[in-house]
């Protein structure tokens, strides 16, 4: 406490420890630390900082508000390995540069190719050894709070203590500051009818004692009020969300039966209201580790019956898949995606599922398409492709023929576009 109240200081006085040329990494969605952003934001403004490099991963409200105003992107370069909400439009002028990269990789980044100058990211109060946790997100910030030179923390007695790996120490922080906010909220989407018919195909070929991995949106989501008479399922995933806490609280995710780390839950971020926030908070079941364990498809495998569950933007008749550009942009990111597809599919009777609604633009738009759009990304190859998922069905493409293919794939397209898309592929000489 004598150490800890010596490094005590004020937002403004504690980012006076960055320096021009730094390179800076910030917590990731809820633990973004809105005190330090902000103070980082006015120096900028009043001209003390001239240019800094800040880092994230799917930039949130608080780096909206804050360091990716339009009045000072002159003097800060806003650097994102996933695009989200806040980020897009200003990454389609060039604001936010996009670093493409597989989430499992980031760490390694940061220890091999470039420079951490300064972490700050908001954790939870510190405990009587001397700890604090990361809390809601441990993937790329754990990595960077140890390499930097310099680690400010924002503490926030909202923020969960989260066991697993996912601890620092006082002796390793320069500066305390305090704040004792309501973290950020960031509930599901509000389902769709047609997450539910989703959903339920997604069910029908999750086993008992599946181990758990759904990516982001609302789509992944969908699956967990179909998997309630299901027994002693686990997860491993890169997200943990109220899907999962629901389905902990009813005793159908227990861990019981994992290969790996079995009882514990294992994740890397986790997003949620408060009523998840009290779930996970000094729960010895939750247990968080960095992304390049949790999402490293080596480490993934070693989770027998793994299902992974993520979701896609289109889908072309080869297989390939394109999770990140819509309409001529960069929407979002590869993420975990991939790395969730190799490891679930190498895991002893593994399965990955990638869903998408097969229409966009109420059903004017076919989701299916002979070709990926101009310019769009393959974020998960052909070649990984397991299962695909639709309201119209799903079909596991691996082992099939170029024919097969793309015969399953028109399957699940919606019906009034099928027709056109068995020409297009009689055109490209596939069937």
């Amino acid at each position: 406490m004598k150490e800890y109240r010596r490094k005590r200081a004020s937002p403004e006085k504690a980012v006076e420890l960055l320096q021009d040329g730094d390179h800076i990494v910030h917590g990731v969605t809820i633990a973004e630390p809105p005190a330090l952003l902000r103070a980082i934001a006015d120096r900028a403004r009043a001209g003390d900082i001239k240019k800094v490099f800040i880092y994230s991963f799917n930039p949130q409200q608080h780096a909206a508000e804050t360091y990716l105003a339009l009045d000072i992107q002159d003097r800060i370069f806003a650097r994102s390995w996933f695009l989200g909400p806040s980020a897009r439009k200003l990454a389609a002028v060039g604001l936010v540069q996009f670093i493409p990269s597989y989430l499992h990789q980031i760490p390694k980044f940061l220890r091999e190719n470039m420079t951490v100058d300064v972490c700050v990211t908001t954790v939870s109060p510190m405990d009587k050894a001397g700890f604090f946790s990361f809390g809601t997100a441990n993937d790329l910030t754990s990595t960077a709070a140890l390499l930097a030179r310099t680690l400010i923390v924002e503490v926030n007695r909202n923020m969960p203590r989260v066991f697993g790996n996912s601890m620092v120490h006082i002796s390793e922080v320069d500066a305390v500051v305090e704040n004792h906010v309501p973290l950020m909220q960031m509930a599901p989407p509000e389902p769709r009818e047609l997450d539910a018919v989703i959903g339920r195909h997604i069910s029908e070929i999750v086993p008992d004692h599946a181990v758990l991995q759904l990516g982001i949106g609302g789509l992944p989501n969908a699956i967990c009020p179909f998997l309630e008479n299901h027994k002693d399922l686990g997860i491993h995933s890169e997200l943990f969300g109220p899907g999962m806490k629901d389905l902990i609280v009813k005793g159908v995710i227990t861990g019981r039966k994992k290969t790996l780390h079995p009882r514990k839950h294992v994740f890397s971020v986790a997003y949620g209201t408060d009523d998840t926030f009290a779930f996970m908070n000094d729960n010895p079941s939750m247990t968080s580790f960095p992304a390049d364990y949790v999402m490293d498809p080596a480490v993934i495998a070693q989770n027998d019956n793994m299902v992974s569950v993520n979701s896609i933007i289109q889908v072309d008749l080869t297989g390939q898949c394109n999770a990140e550009y819509l309409a001529g942009h960069m929407f979002s990111g590869t993420g975990g995606q991939l790395d969730f597809v190799r490891g679930a599919y190498a895991a002893k009777n593994g399965k990955s599922v990638l869903a998408f609604y097969s229409t966009a633009k109420n059903d004017t738009v076919s989701r299916v398409v002979p070709f990926l759009d101009k310019n769009a990304a393959v974020t998960t190859p052909r070649m990984d492709v397991q299962y695909l998922c639709t309201e119209y069905g799903l079909v596991n493409l691996k082992n099939m023929a170029e024919d097969e293919r793309a015969l399953a794939i028109i399957g699940i397209a919606h019906p009034r576009f099928r027709e056109d898309l068995a020409h297009q592929a009689e055109k490209m000489r596939i069937i």
